[in-house]
């Protein structure tokens, strides 16, 4: 049983995250050169799996869909808008009810900065995550409608391998990443100095976070007719992937494991779901967001936008969420035509916006991931209840 523990993903994670904050409190400048260094390789590496993954499994899953291929991707599609913006309407109608009555702290400095990397290594991906999801769902559109079984085949191939590739290389370099990239936070002060002003604001947020997973959860449940915690319960290690990356995409292959473990998902949901919603879902992200700004505007600008012109932000926030990037920060840098175009944030607003998305984007992924499950749990609902 201990050997089990020792050598479970969710062990190595919480260790990568100890050991890294540790040796980033009491390492130089030379050990952090080394660690930077090894964490912009690692990241090269997956982020240049990323699209492989995407289309390893996302055109393939389209492909034994059929004739309904089209239908499914309208109805993910549409759960991702729906619960999107719902959430950035339950953190605005929280932003009127709490941030009048919060002193917050409006100031974050004294952080070090990290040293150089030694050596570049860049390793470019084939296409951008969104390129990729293009890709693949216009492939898989494609050999359903002609019915083009060799191109099948040779989807059905390429998911295995990428699914090698996943279980020998990602996997096992997801800890060792983890732990650089909390070695690099501690080392900044970012853990120890900078969480601490916003850290009323982030931990309502973070309970907004669970309070939404468990609302998307419990409907997901109801409308599926399924035991909803069967799919949560496998969802630790993505949670804590997610929390150690900042990034949905870097997450896609812990994520896919999780889900796969359920008992009550299907399978072909699962590899069709999964990776679709790292890239469309963005609740956590979306959430988070629209109470920062109310916040930022009330810190800088004396008052909360009124309820129209926040009522349009959620509502396109939610479009630009779709497309955004499942990569750290992605959502709110795709959004910042909103804020200075709709919110009328200056330079100033927008960069503690920034500033205090960044401080809590692991959590935001980290819902964003774990919804992904709920949804692909109403999408197995659909599929049973219309016999596809």
């Amino acid at each position: 049983m201990m050997k089990k523990i020792l050598q479970s993903l969710p062990f190595k994670l919480l260790t990568g995250v100890i050991l890294g904050i540790l040796v980033g409190l009491t390492a130089n400048e030379t050990i952090l050169n080394l660690i930077v260094t090894v964490k912009q390789v690692l990241g090269q590496v997956i982020t240049f799996c990323v699209p492989l993954i995407v289309i390893g499994f996302i055109a393939p899953s389209i492909t034994r869909l059929g004739k309904n291929a089209s239908r499914m991707l309208g109805v993910a599609l549409a759960l991702a808008y729906v619960s999107s913006i719902g959430a950035a309407f339950f953190a605005m109608l929280a932003g009127y009810g709490i941030i009048p009555h919060l002193a917050i702290v409006s100031s974050a400095e004294g952080l070090k900065e990290l040293p150089e990397v030694i050596f570049q290594l860049e390793i470019p991906e084939i296409m951008s995550v969104m390129s990729a999801l293009v890709c693949s769902v216009l492939i898989g559109l494609g050999a359903a409608w002609t019915k083009a079984d060799r191109t099948i085949e040779i989807l059905e191939e390429f998911q295995k391998i990428v699914l090698e590739i996943v279980t020998r290389v990602i996997i096992p370099i997801l800890p060792l990443f983890i732990a650089c990239t909390f070695c690099g936070l501690s080392y900044e002060g970012a853990i120890t100095r900078q969480l601490p002003v916003f850290v009323k604001v982030i931990l309502i947020v973070m309970v907004g976070h669970y309070l939404w997973m468990t609302l998307l959860y419990l409907l997901a449940g109801i409308y599926s007719g399924k035991n909803p915690l069967e799919v949560a319960r496998h969802y630790g290690p993505a949670y804590l992937t997610a929390v150690g990356t900042m990034s949905s995409a870097a997450t896609l292959a812990v994520a896919l494991r999780c889900a796969g473990k359920s008992s009550v998902l299907r399978k072909d949901m699962v590899n069709f779901g999964v990776p679709l919603f790292a890239n469309i879902h963005l609740c956590g992200s979306v959430l988070t967001e629209v109470f920062f700004v109310m916040t930022v505007s009330k810190i800088f600008y004396g008052s909360i936008p009124s309820v129209g012109t926040m009522v349009l932000f959620c509502l396109l926030l939610g479009v630009f969420a779709i497309g955004a990037p499942g990569v750290p920060g992605g959502t709110v840098m795709a959004s910042l035509g909103l804020i200075t175009g709709i919110l009328l944030f200056d330079g100033t607003g927008t960069a503690l916006m920034l500033t205090i998305f960044a401080l809590q984007d692991s959590f935001g992924t980290a819902c964003n991931v774990t919804g992904d499950g709920a949804l692909t749990l109403v999408l197995t609902g659909y599929v049973e209840k219309h016999h596809i």
